[in-house]
């Protein structure tokens, strides 16, 4: 593991630090039949000096992918802050889905287990309601099988803030880009929230999936990592796919690089007519 460090942030109100970029669970993890390619990337982030792992039980093969790496290292793990979430919206299936996510990752908890992708009103309800998720998620950290519980959601800015405001959790992941600041929602409304509440705030759709990367215009992935971590947030995560996109975001990682109030609002300004058709996972848009 390199000795330049890179630099870390407490997450939330949990006592724990993490480093302020993760490894998400998309690019090479959200695969099947890439074993040695995504164990090379994990193993890359290991040994770049990052903490924070990201992946999902809709995530393709992304939870078996670390099950090959933290079994067989197990002083490790014990560093590293390993996530994963789950989209079922009842408890028993929740419950079912964490079981399966432990099993398949070969670990005995989770540091943090995430609500999948909270979209509607419906949602809401069904969660937070009678033998709704919510219920599992509590239960689960009382019994220590996760020691953090949080929130996800990229669809509308509205319900996700209502969950940050309302539910137990201690963290929130939510898109934060240039797209997302020049539309608001997200970053001017749910952050803020989350900030007020004391809980951890992660940033994901940084790269908007490489669909808002224009190197001939200055628009590269350090440019839109830089953006994120000038936020409020505690860590941003980014899908990586090849071991130089794991060295890139380690790198930003050691460097920071905070962009000033005025790089930040040219960015936007350069997105802003382009925003609603680039938003593509947003409701209404």
């Amino acid at each position: 593991m390199r000795n330049d460090t890179i630099h870390l942030r407490p997450f939330g109100p949990t006592g724990r630090e993490v480093t302020i970029i993760g490894l998400g669970g998309e690019g090479i993890l959200r695969t099947f039949g890439q074993e040695k390619k995504a164990e090379a990337v994990i193993r890359e982030a290991i040994e770049q000096g990052i903490t924070y792992f990201d992946c999902a039980r809709v995530y393709a093969g992304s939870e078996g992918y670390y099950g090959r790496v933290w079994p067989n290292s197990p002083k490790v793990r014990e560093k590293v802050f390993q996530a994963s979430k789950s989209a079922n919206r009842d408890k028993k299936g929740a419950l079912a889905d964490l079981d399966k996510t432990l099993a398949t990752i070969g670990i005995d908890h989770l540091d943090l287990w995430q609500i999948h992708d909270v979209r509607t009103e419906e949602d809401l309800q069904t969660i937070a309601g009678p033998r709704g998720a919510l219920e599992a998620f509590v239960q689960a950290k009382k019994a220590g099988k996760v020691r953090n519980i949080g929130v996800t959601g990229h669809y509308d800015p509205s319900i996700l803030t209502q969950a940050v405001q309302e539910w137990p959790v201690d963290s929130v992941l939510l898109p934060v880009n240039p797209v997302e600041a020049a539309l608001g929602g997200f970053m001017d409304k749910t952050i803020p929230a989350a900030r007020k509440k004391g809980i951890a705030v992660i940033a994901m759709k940084i790269l908007g999936a490489s669909n808002y990367l224009a190197p001939d215009s200055g628009i590269t992935p350090e440019l839109l990592i830089r953006f994120a971590l000038s936020q409020e947030i505690t860590v941003a995560i980014v899908g990586c796919s090849i071991l130089q996109h794991v060295q890139t975001l380690a790198e930003m990682g050691r460097k920071i690089g905070v962009l000033s109030p005025e790089e930040q609002g040219a960015l936007i300004a350069a997105f802003r007519p382009h925003a609603p058709s680039l938003a593509y996972y947003r409701a209404g848009l």
